[in-house]
């Protein structure tokens, strides 16, 4: 699921939301409680879930004997 980011114009609160891209946006900000959240643009953001993925399954702390000379 994307994370979307959002921003306050009232407060200039700001925040991270995953949410489906079927979900609608949010617009009232929890600081102030005004309707006035905005969807920010910025780089896509998503989260892998599950095993076959580079943390779960490539990634190795372990350094190689070929890595020790």
């Amino acid at each position: 699921m994307p994370i979307y980011e959002y921003a306050c114009e009232q407060c200039d609160h700001r925040l991270e939301k995953i949410q489906k891209m079927s979900d609608a946006p949010l617009t009232t900000c929890p600081e102030c409680n005004q309707e006035s959240l905005k969807k920010q643009i910025s780089a896509a953001g998503f989260r892998l879930k599950g095993g076959g993925w580079y943390e779960t399954d490539f990634k190795n702390n372990n350094k190689k004997s070929s890595d020790s000379k």
